[in-house]
């Protein structure tokens, strides 16, 4: 399925300010199940775009501007092809087909912080341990399962995450709030997890939900490698989701980060749009 993306981001100022640069992490992740075809970034006359990979091989676009300015528009534009199985079949490696298993030492070593719980979760580590299998896999799908009978969604437009124990114990959350809680627990249980930005496209969706960004995470599994759960949609696998960045916190993969020099009143506004269709 070709995929059409335009996510625009508006900022509207009270009088010219500098624009500091700005960086931006929109290029879908390129795989077997995903090809990027097109990417345009338009930020208006007389930038100039640095390209550069992260430390996880995101693709970071970063924009410099010239003269002070009262608006800003990014206007980014992709068409990708997603042809990820609704069902996905894994396998997972023998020596990791009963939980709990012990990951090789190259695998500890190189999950590093992806693979270490907060030492200030207790309620969570607790909350996680109420889930038992004996298959890691089943573990995990029951994980992805049970966050939104005790976690509602809500449109949350605060910048940030909540932690995973404010989470849980207000019963309510955004999809990377919701997403934050699912690695919390995954990595209380022993497993690497990373948090994953991106799209969401549902064929489903009503004419006034053109579709979103999105936050989910990943979870690593000796044989099958990089799984991929949505606990906001109880969903396994990539079917529906363009992924755009990893990392090990939600904090690190905001799609647009930038700033100004000026006062705090000299901000006017923002505005962001973002329209996923079948191309």
């Amino acid at each position: 399925m070709h995929l059409s993306i335009q996510h625009t981001t508006h900022y509207r100022f009270n009088r010219p300010v500098l624009l500091l640069p700005h960086r931006l992490l929109v290029t879908p992740r390129g795989g077997n199940e995903l090809r990027l075809i097109e990417l345009t970034i338009d930020a208006g006359p007389g930038v100039t775009i640095d390209w550069t990979d992260d430390v996880f091989a995101n693709r970071v676009a970063t924009i410099s501007f010239g003269d002070p300015r009262a608006d800003l528009a990014l206007a980014i534009t992709m068409t990708v092809e997603q042809d990820a199985p609704a069902f996905p079949i894994f396998t997972i490696a023998v020596d990791a087909h009963s939980y709990p298993f012990a990951y090789s030492e190259d695998d500890r070593i190189d999950l590093g912080a992806l693979a270490v719980a907060s030492a200030d979760a207790d309620a969570v580590a607790t909350w996680a341990r109420g889930f038992v299998a004996s298959d890691p896999l089943a573990l995990l799908k029951d994980l992805n399962a049970g966050i939104t009978p005790v976690v509602a969604y809500r449109v949350r437009d605060e910048e940030g995450t909540q932690s995973p124990a404010e989470t849980l114990a207000i019963g309510s959350g955004s999809c990377r709030d919701i997403a934050a809680l699912f690695i919390e627990a995954a990595r209380h249980l022993g497993f690497g997890a990373r948090a994953v930005s991106g799209y969401l496209h549902d064929p489903e969706q009503r004419p006034d939900d053109p579709g979103s960004t999105h936050a989910w995470a990943e979870v690593y599994l000796p044989g099958a490698g990089w799984i991929t759960f949505d606990p906001t949609h109880q969903r396994v696998g990539d079917a529906h989701l363009i992924p755009v960045a990893v990392a090990r916190h939600n904090g690190q993969i905001m799609p647009v980060t930038g700033g100004y020099l000026g006062a705090p009143e000299d901000a006017a506004g923002m505005e962001v749009s973002v329209r996923v269709s079948a191309a």
